[in-house]
């Protein structure tokens, strides 16, 4: 077939020679020509001025050209840890090429020996449309001493230049082949990268240990703010921009990043962070701590955010392996001592989980009155298991069992990341109370560390102080004022509200306000911690019509200014004493169907109480048969199957055929998989259904042991 294994596998020595080819390939005419992001930058470069026409960066082939950096992998795997050791490889890679390219010692620049030909040259500037005199796209400095502030810049880049010579300028450089290029921040396909000075003298023979240092070769300070979000390290002053050249053509592609979408950038790092930007209620959203059903759920779900977490942390994505428990397996369990808890749903269809390959379930275990369990697994790039979470819960859906095991995981997340040098002891209590299992070592190494400076877990403000309320907030929610006449109609848990709310910024006083966030119609469910605890706390002293204000203190900066409309009026703001004003109205509420209110007022739900009701009856007299007046679908007829019972013959009793017609099948199925011998309904041998009502008379039903009427 003309496949040749050894390719497919390359060792390093082979992986090295294939290196030093294809940067040969990179400067060839052909690649010139070559529609790829790469060649751009090679015409960009042809349009410099002075010693640097045609000059390359390396750090632009880097970061450009995914097969060297494929190649890197290979020779040294621990590129992945540290992605600036691929210059060092190109750079010795160029070393190896004296016949056609030209590196200077202690530089990051390539350049061809001899000059492309002038009809190369034509050709490929021919290939770019017509562009603006000028380009003009914002960006953000981020100083490397957290005493000066984050700030916007604008890069004016002319339609003869060189974007990177207008960033190194911005940072100082008189020579823009020294700036680093960072790997992207958030999708793949965004070019939003951080730039930062590389050091003046930059040996080809870089180390992963010298990169551990932190010192050298760099031999600047660590740029805490930007490390943080970019997750890889960054030293120096930076810059965050969106700008680049991509595959969709061949003109400069720019996108502004403003302030405020760098804040939201911060705050994604965390779960809560991506769940309250998927609702755009920052100030108002939390996730939630339970998940109840699809429908109730609103925003990204768990397994989404979950999966969006690993990749902002370059983890691979998780694992999610579903086990079927039969429901006579279930039952046993539920009966046992290590009793599993087992989650009821509002819903009577089956759903299940999306098809990926990502969740491991066996379909020939998926059957009738099936419960689901879930486990989750994160591993690292380097297939090393981070943390696992089996919790001991049967779902009666499997999607239901996913979304719920990743709620775990990302909840035990937001607690240990808001503490991360919490004593061994409370780390492992908050371990036991999330079912989570994590390697310590891997688990600081992979995410940890790239939060160290990321505070927006923590009541922070301008300066890293605590704001000086001078007695304007006492407590989380003060100065509460409900208005508006009571009409009776009430929240409680797991109500569906909807309410109309705004946030705004107030000095002392009320002198000044500055409205940061405000939403018409903004849902949630109540006892499930989907919105801060003081506006939840507020939202349950009222009635439908009602409104309310309140006011609290300063959450993060990092949230206020993500959630800000005017960044420069909420930073002025944030400079003297000031708090959060909301102002809200309760629009309707949904009430929960019963099975949830069941579950939400009664532990056990009442259903199963009745049942272990009627069980008890049966026990103490003995009785070997029963009817069940109203029995509807048959639940309860069907619940006593699982029950070790004296019983031999059950009938149900209902005026709705539809509804016999359902437990007939029901009946019928369960009857059929519990003929084994070793099941515990083996005594019942029928199961008879009539069509009547409780007021009429029924020969068929005298002699009866016992009769239930259960609602």
């Amino acid at each position: 077939l003309g496949i040749n294994l050894s390719s497919d596998n390359p060792t390093a020595e082979e992986a090295w020679r294939e290196l030093i080819a294809r940067v040969k390939y990179i400067f060839s005419n052909e690649f010139l020509s070559a529609l790829h992001p790469l060649s751009s930058h090679f015409k960009a470069a042809l349009r410099r001025v002075g010693d640097l026409n045609a000059s390359v960066p390396a750090s632009v082939i880097a970061i450009c050209d995914g097969k060297l950096n494929n190649l890197c992998k290979i020779i040294n795997p621990t590129v992945e840890s540290h992605p600036l050791l691929v210059l060092s490889y190109i750079m010795r890679a160029a070393a190896g090429l004296p016949e056609l390219v030209v590196s200077a010692e202690g530089q990051l620049s390539i350049w061809r020996k001899d000059p492309y030909p002038p009809n190369v040259i034509e050709s490929s500037i021919s290939q770019q449309s017509d562009v603006a005199e000028s380009i003009t796209t914002t960006a953000i400095y981020i100083p490397c001493s957290p005493e000066k502030a984050v700030e916007p810049v604008i890069l004016n880049i002319s339609s003869t230049g060189y974007y990177l010579d207008v960033i190194g300028q911005i940072l100082g450089l008189s020579d823009a082949n020294m700036v680093l290029i960072s790997r992207t921040i958030g999708k793949a396909s965004s070019e939003t990268r951080f730039y930062f000075a590389a050091p003046k003298s930059y040996p080809l023979d870089m180390s992963s240990d010298l990169l551990n240092a932190k010192v050298a070769p760099f031999g600047g300070p660590l740029n805490a703010k930007a490390s943080s979000l970019c997750g890889q390290d960054i030293y120096g002053d930076s810059i965050l921009a969106s700008i680049g050249y991509t595959w969709k053509g061949q003109d400069i592609f720019h996108e502004d990043v403003t302030l405020q979408s760098y804040y939201r950038m911060l705050i994604s790092k965390i779960p809560s962070g991506v769940y309250k930007l998927s609702r755009e209620a920052i100030l108002a959203a939390e996730l939630p701590l339970t998940f109840t059903t699809k429908t109730n759920w609103k925003g990204s779900f768990p397994r989404e955010i979950l999966s969006s977490f690993c990749r902002q942390y370059r983890l691979l994505e998780p694992v999610f392996c579903v086990s079927s428990i039969p429901l006579k397996a279930s039952s046993e369990l539920s009966r046992s001592n290590n009793k599993p808890e087992v989650s009821e749903s509002a819903e009577q269809e089956r759903e299940y989980a999306n098809e990926n390959e990502s969740v491991d379930v066996d379909p020939k275990l998926v059957v009738l009155g099936s419960s689901f369990t879930c486990e989750v697994k994160i591993y690292s790039k380097c297939q090393d298991l981070i943390l696992e979470c089996a919790p001991n819960v049967l779902y009666k859906k499997q999607n239901d069992a996913v979304q719920s095991a990743s709620l775990k995981v990302l909840s035990w997340l937001n607690a240990y990341l808001k503490d991360i040098y919490m004593s061994l002891e409370k780390e492992k209590q908050l371990a036991n109370v999330f079912d989570i299992k994590f390697c310590r070592q891997i688990f600081f190494e992979e995410v940890v560390k790239c939060l160290s400076v990321c505070n927006c877990q923590h009541n922070e403000t301008l300066g890293g102080k605590e704001p000086e309320l001078n007695g304007m907030v006492e407590n989380d929610a003060s100065y509460i004022n409900i208005e508006g006449t009571d009409s009776g109609l009430c929240p409680s848990n797991g109500s569906l509200l909807c309410v109309c709310y705004s946030v705004s910024l107030v000095t002392k006083g009320e002198l000044q306000k500055e409205l940061l966030e405000s939403i018409e119609e903004f849902e949630f469910e109540m006892g499930t911690g989907a919105v801060i605890p003081c506006l939840e706390a507020v939202v349950s002293q009222m009635s439908v019509g009602q409104s309310a204000c309140f006011y609290t203190e300063l959450p993060p900066e990092d949230l206020v200014l993500a959630a800000a409309k005017d960044l420069a009026n909420a930073l002025a703001f944030l400079t003297s004493p000031c708090c959060l004003e909301y102002s809200i109205i309760l629009l309707h509420v949904t009430e929960p169907p019963e099975d949830r209110m069941e579950q939400a007022l009664f532990n056990p739900p009442l259903s199963k109480q009745r049942v272990e009701y009627a069980v008890q009856h049966i026990k103490e007299f003995c009785a070997t048969s029963l009817v069940d007046f109203g029995c509807g679908s048959g639940s309860l007829l069907e619940s006593l199957l699982e029950y070790p019972t004296s019983l031999e013959t059950i009938a149900g009793v209902d005026i709705s055929q539809k509804s016999l017609s359902r437990a007939a099948k029901v009946l019928h199925s369960k009857l059929v998989m519990k003929s084994d011998f070793d099941a515990p309904c083996r005594s019942i041998k029928s199961a008879i259904l009539f069509d009547g009502s409780i007021t009429d008379f029924d020969s068929r039903l005298c002699g009866f042991d016992l009769a239930t009427c259960l609602e």
